[in-house]
């Protein structure tokens, strides 16, 4: 179980001895909280295997199909878990696929359209049957009535913390208060929605002093540089396969960092910078690193200016190889068609325009 779940003070107590060969659950999951891990830990720890069912229409714009496809695979890969959307009928049909469904039935249609949506996802499309359904809703018994119909053979209903006693929360409330996503999202969903603040600039422009303020200020976690890291044990002499560690390392840090935050993330560099130092240094990128750079997925971009004094700290090259590599920042983050604030004067003034700017983005 994740640690996320625990350290929330919430436990499912003693595990079930295995009772059924296959179960369902089938769920929004918008966003996936300690409420749906306790239905979904209780019904994995009474079934040989479990199907994980997930859809919603309208859906929420924060909780899109993939991002909930990520939290069932990272939370529980040892699950059958299928998220579907209209975009997944229209790739299917691209494919050629004919399905007895054609889209993603609204929120509204009648409970008997579901609950045979749901049996057909679960036995044609992934083909699998159970004889369980899991649910915390008054419509289980329905529903395991339907798919008892469906599979022909008997499905029964496992009603689980109905009450809402074990883990008092619903998406709906927290969807409505996000101030709840600290204490009822385990760590992987809350990393989700954390802010992920990037400052790119070339040497000595107060890039790392300025992530390290701010992560004192706001408490929250600081990515550093794990570029640094390396050159220094390594004593300056990189190889060219290290700079694509150094991308894949950087990525890894952030994804563990996000975890432990609450709002925002701090990150004191990117693969992009990664690519011009490999550029620089080597006069080539390797194929994955620029494909990590291309990856864009940080909502905030600060670009320090070189407009403060040059300083060598005995790491770093010159005034001329500062120039070179704003320009460089410059040109890719037009190109790259990155929105990014800059930030000039003294530290004192950088600072408070990032300060300033996370307010307004609140």
């Amino acid at each position: 179980m994740a640690a996320g779940y625990e350290s929330a003070g919430f436990k499912t107590g003693d595990s079930a001895s295995v009772t059924y060969r296959a179960g369902i659950i089938v769920g929004k999951f918008s966003p996936l909280h300690l409420g749906h891990r306790y239905l979904i830990d209780t019904a994995m720890a009474a079934c040989e295997k479990l199907v994980i069912i997930s859809y919603a229409k309208p859906e929420y714009s924060e909780y899109k199909a993939s991002t909930r496809t990520q939290w069932l695979q990272s939370l529980y890969p040892q699950a059958t878990s299928l998220v579907v959307d209209d975009a997944w009928f229209e790739a299917r049909a691209k494919d050629g696929i004919v399905d007895l469904f054609s889209c993603v039935p609204h929120d509204d249609e009648p409970d008997d359209i579901h609950r045979r949506f749901t049996a057909w996802l679960c036995r044609d499309v992934l083909g699998e049957t159970c004889d369980a359904v899991f649910t915390s809703e008054d419509y289980g018994d329905g529903f395991a009535a339907v798919l008892s119909e469906e599979f022909a053979q008997s499905v029964v209903h496992v009603c689980v913390d109905k009450a809402r006693s074990t883990v008092p929360i619903s998406a709906t409330r927290i969807r409505d208060d996000k101030a709840l996503r600290a204490r009822y999202l385990p760590s992987v969903v809350r990393a989700s929605f954390v802010k992920k603040i990037v400052f790119f600039g070339a040497e000595s422009t107060g890039k790392t002093t300025i992530c390290r303020e701010l992560s004192r200020q706001y408490k929250e976690p600081l990515v550093e540089e794990y570029g640094r890291e390396l050159w220094i044990e390594k004593d300056g002499e990189l190889d060219f396969d290290d700079l694509l560690k150094i991308g894949v390392t950087q990525i890894a840090w952030e994804r563990e960092a996000a975890m432990q935050a609450r709002e925002y993330l701090f990150c004191d560099t990117s693969p992009l910078t990664t690519e011009f130092y490999s550029d620089a240094l080597f006069g080539k990128v390797d194929p994955k690193l620029n494909s990590l750079a291309l990856v864009h997925d940080y909502d905030l971009c600060f670009l320090c200016m070189p407009d403060i004094p040059f300083v060598q700290d005995g790491e770093r090259q010159d005034e001329a190889f500062r120039a070179r590599q704003h320009q460089w920042y410059l040109d890719q983050l037009q190109q790259r068609e990155i929105d990014y604030i800059p930030l000039s004067g003294d530290l004192r003034k950088r600072i408070a325009v990032v300060k300033a700017t996370l307010k307004n983005h609140s």
